[in-house]
């Protein structure tokens, strides 16, 4: 890479043995479990990374290809990292791609420590709408459920039992940044139930044959939209506890909608007509 003599400096005195531990978790963050007991997660490309400096995400280490700096954005970013002391290793392009979970990580893995989202941050104002995943379990489609949240301006998502883990490198990829500032918080069934009666929430459950949104009557003052597994939808023990069953008309012949799509709709039309 074509650093400034500083920089160079700087990369060069972070090399092994500090470079090899670093890739070494980088290669065990892949797994869920290490994900879950060390409390850190990958994140891939340059525009995520640039995302979790902006919010303050701590980053433990970052590897990155030596033609990074080829761009000027790419160069950008190395400089704001060397500024923000975090350790950096440079590596062959093909290197990197190993070490990588998605097909393109773009130049760049980092080891961050995101926040850890709990139920205290779910506290919901007079108006309000969180989005509630119910054994969501593709990654793409988490990451663009808390892209989705968080453009429209939903309080939260809640994450039940079977969803696919949110800090799965292809999930924060998906929600390219947004998971760094919209709680995302774990909850089981009975801890919803609690939840949503503490809060005064209404839950809603999708359905292929729920009511449009228009034609359920006034919308409650806080709600939490339920949506299901890709395949199943929202489980029957589940979908009991929704005061309503909402749905989208579709075409006729259309069998149904992706998952992020449906719940995009759905917080757009209760969120547009408070």
């Amino acid at each position: 890479m074509r650093f400034g003599p500083e920089l160079s400096n700087l990369l060069c005195a972070r090399r092994s043995p500090i470079t090899s531990n670093l890739q070494s978790t980088i290669r065990d963050l892949q797994r869920r479990k290490a994900r879950e007991r060390r409390g850190l997660a990958l994140l891939e490309g340059v525009r995520l990374v640039e995302e979790a400096l902006g919010a303050t995400v701590p980053l433990r280490g970052v590897v990155a290809a030596d033609d990074l700096d080829r761009t000027p954005r790419g160069a950008a970013l190395i400089e704001n990292l060397a500024r923000r002391a975090v350790p950096v290793e440079t590596v062959p392009a093909h290197e990197l791609d190993r070490l990588a979970e998605t097909d393109t990580p773009q130049g760049i893995v980092a080891v961050a420590e995101p926040r850890r989202w709990t139920e205290a941050d779910l506290v919901l104002g007079e108006r309000a709408a969180v989005l509630v995943l119910d054994a969501v379990q593709d990654p793409g489609n988490l990451g663009a459920l808390v892209r989705t949240a968080f453009a429209l301006g939903a309080a939260g998502v809640i994450a039940l039992k079977g969803t696919v883990d949110w800090t799965n490198p292809k999930a924060l990829r998906a929600a390219m940044g947004a998971s760094f500032r919209l709680p995302v918080v774990p909850l089981d069934d009975a801890q919803l139930a609690g939840w949503a009666t503490r809060q005064r929430c209404t839950l809603w459950a999708a359905a292929a044959d729920g009511l449009p949104v228009e034609r359920v009557g006034p919308i409650p003052q806080r709600v939490a939209i339920l949506v299901g597994n890709e395949g199943g939808g929202v489980r029957a023990e589940l979908a009991g506890l929704g005061a309503k069953r909402v749905g989208i008309p579709l075409t006729r012949g259309a069998e149904s909608l992706n998952v992020a799509v449906a719940a995009g709709i759905l917080l757009h039309e209760v969120l547009r007509a408070r």
